[in-house]
């Protein structure tokens, strides 16, 4: 049965790539894809998005959302993403954005849709979703699942403490752990595993195809190896979130419990995560723990090759 998929993102190296294997899968239809501010400055994530529809021929609405978190300024995350979000890869504009607010849009396809039927993707801060479903909780009861590609269960990658997604809103990562909706986590100790070396951006060029895998592989080509991760590659975070929707066989997962912090200190943005139930409190998500990383490039590969 195909899943409805609402995609909130903000391209982003690693959202466009995830949005292509999202146009590219039959097991999913995309009714929407929201965006924030976030990798880079709204203007630039949100014509990026629609630039990455545009490329692939397909008409999916997409519509502007929040260009800050709940609480504070913004803060764009350039070495990775560069100024323009795609690491300097330019791809031909999109057709125009939807008009409308991400949240009213997010609440509206909610409304349309029968109890349990539609899976919202977090592959962003979590404002837009936080706002949609705080200021209409009843809601939640259309979601079958929230599957977010944040936190970290050890140490973050744009503080110590906190990976950048969840340190960019944690207030609205907060509003959604206690919606009360089934969760799914990527953490970077998951998206770890898919790991983009050369010699895997070779392996996905010999695929062929067309101008879609063209700039997935220029964009992976344009990222910069990481030092968190000894200079071997780069994780490619958010196509993992998509790839639990479509291929769960992929991955290993357990229930945890989770909190984030919320304060003002070192630890802001810091995500808890018990896997081991210490903290007395009943699990509440699924957290991806393993990814069968081979079979997700090859799927990776095979997916975009469809794509013009």
């Amino acid at each position: 049965m195909t899943r409805h998929v609402v995609i909130d993102c903000d391209p982003g190296t690693d959202d466009a790539i995830a949005l292509w294997l999202a146009l590219a899968s039959p097991e999913i239809e995309v009714p929407l894809i929201t965006v924030a501010g976030g990798n880079a400055g709204l203007a630039s994530t949100l014509a990026n998005a629609r630039a990455i529809v545009g490329l692939t021929g397909q008409a999916v609405p997409v519509v502007a959302g929040a260009d800050r978190p709940l609480l504070g300024a913004f803060r764009a995350d350039v070495k990775v993403h560069g100024t323009d979000g795609l690491a300097g890869v330019r791809l031909p504009e999109g057709p125009a954005a939807t008009p409308g607010l991400a949240a009213d849009a997010i609440r509206a396809s909610l409304r349309q849709a029968a109890p349990g039927s539609v899976t919202l993707l977090g592959i962003a801060a979590a404002t837009n979703l936080a706002l949609a479903l705080a200021s209409e909780p009843a809601l939640a009861d259309r979601v079958a699942e929230i599957v977010l590609m944040t936190g970290a269960v050890g140490e973050g990658n744009w503080t110590a403490g906190a990976e950048f997604n969840a340190a960019m809103d944690p207030e609205a990562l907060a509003i959604l752990l206690a919606a009360g909706c089934p969760m799914t986590l990527v953490t970077l100790e998951l998206t770890a595993q898919a790991l983009v070396t050369p010699e895997r951006i070779t392996a996905l060029r010999a695929q062929g195809g067309g101008r879609c895998l063209a700039a997935c592989c220029d964009i992976m080509e344009a990222v910069p190896p990481s030092r968190r991760l000894g200079h071997r590659g780069h994780p490619l975070h958010d196509p993992c979130a998509l790839a639990w929707i479509v291929r769960p066989e992929l991955f290993s997962a357990r229930d945890v419990a989770v909190q984030v912090e919320c304060g003002t200190g070192p630890g802001r943005g810091r995500t808890h995560i018990d896997r081991w139930g210490r903290s007395g409190t009943a699990p509440h998500a699924r957290l991806l723990e393993t990814l069968d990383a081979d079979g997700f490039f090859a799927m990776l590969g095979e997916r975009l090759a469809r794509l013009p």
